[in-house]
């Protein structure tokens, strides 16, 4: 298997899903519109910290989105 060169030392966490959710951060890898825009001139350190952003901003989102859902009644109905 032919090894895959990296030319940046830290990828950029875009999977391609290009759309803003309605707080402004992509929907694809939960940057915000200026960390996105940005990422070229960002230092090694600037992009860990906006990584560790992206990862909070998911679990946020995925927490959210847990307790929204309607939780499942205690006893099934009988009808």
């Amino acid at each position: 298997m032919a090894e895959q060169l990296e030319f940046f030392p830290i990828q950029s966490p875009c999977r391609g899903i290009c759309q803003s959710d309605e707080r402004g951060f992509c929907r694809g890898c939960m940057r915000s519109r200026d960390e996105r825009f940005q990422w070229l001139q960002f230092s090694d350190g600037q992009k860990q910290e906006v990584l560790r952003l992206c990862r909070q901003r998911l679990l946020r989102k995925l927490r959210a989105s847990r307790s929204a859902s309607p939780a499942e009644p205690e006893q099934p109905s009988l009808f």
